[in-house]
């Protein structure tokens, strides 16, 4: 069922038209930051809309704010080089862009990348196999968290119903409440403020999601960026631009850490080994 689920949502992304020709920075007059479809996109544009005015007082550049419906176009959009100057994204896909298209990590969350499924207490007391043909929630494939899910149900036949179609993350738990799902698969950061749930399993850690750069981008302005990030803490309106993402400060990303973090994406549709 999850294997179905994976391929059939991917071959419709697959199916939509590509991404636009790529246009240099200094002719659309702004960098382009490309960031997973964790909210809608309204709702994307309020939440970073800080960060990109930070950004944009400290280095003297402006960016825009890439952002996609879902999951499905997001992945569509990487397979197919869309153009991109920056991402900010869950280690899998910053490692993707790191082989294929020669992306350098400059930053990431000082917090590693957990995630947590998380259940009632009568429920997550019956483990794992309590969830079988029972509804889980996630974000859609290929996110970080429905790839995780899928790795705790190994089994073809002894699987849950995954459903994917919350619009954030926050989502998949208010779905547990109203009784539309069992359980939620969440990052750990939003995990920890519902205190009446339980834990029923949790991923790997995970190396934080990283701001990376294309190799495109002047080196110059890839340092400033980079700066900016390591300091933001010392900005005043630091702590709402990092409670948002859950986070408490940027640390220096280095690329050893996320060497091979794309091999979780080869159970999903239109992934190629790198070169």
């Amino acid at each position: 069922m999850l294997r179905t689920i994976v391929i059939a949502a991917a071959a419709f992304a697959a199916c939509m038209p590509g991404a636009s020709q790529a246009q240099a920075p200094a002719e659309r007059g702004s960098y382009q930051l490309a960031v997973e479809p964790s909210y809608p996109p309204e709702q994307a544009r309020e939440v970073y809309k800080p960060l990109l005015e930070y950004l944009e007082k400290e280095t003297g550049q402006k960016f825009e704010l890439v952002a996609v419906r879902n999951y499905h176009f997001y992945w569509r959009d990487l397979r197919g080089e869309a153009d991109i100057d920056f991402a900010f994204e869950d280690a899998h896909f910053t490692d993707y862009r790191m082989k294929r298209d020669g992306f350098v990590p400059l930053a990431r969350k000082a917090e590693p990348s957990v995630f947590v499924l998380m259940a009632s207490p009568e429920t997550a007391d019956q483990g794992l196999s309590g969830l079988i043909g029972r509804s889980v929630v996630s974000m859609p494939s290929p996110s970080l968290g429905f790839a995780t899910l899928a790795e705790l149900f190994t089994n073809p036949v002894s699987q849950p119903e995954i459903r994917s179609e919350a619009s954030t993350w926050r989502d998949g738990v208010e779905m547990v409440f109203s009784g539309d799902a069992v359980a939620a698969m969440v990052p750990e950061f939003i995990a920890q403020q519902y205190p009446n749930l339980v834990e029923v399993a949790r991923s790997k850690a995970f190396p934080g999601a990283a701001f990376s750069a294309s190799p495109e981008v002047p080196e110059d302005v890839r340092q400033s960026v980079r700066d900016a990030l390591l300091k933001l803490t010392e900005d005043p309106a630091s702590f709402d631009i990092l409670a948002e993402l859950g986070m408490s400060a940027f640390v220096a990303a280095e690329p050893d850490e996320y060497d091979g973090s794309e091999s979780i994406l080869s159970a999903f549709f239109g992934y190629t080994p790198p070169n």
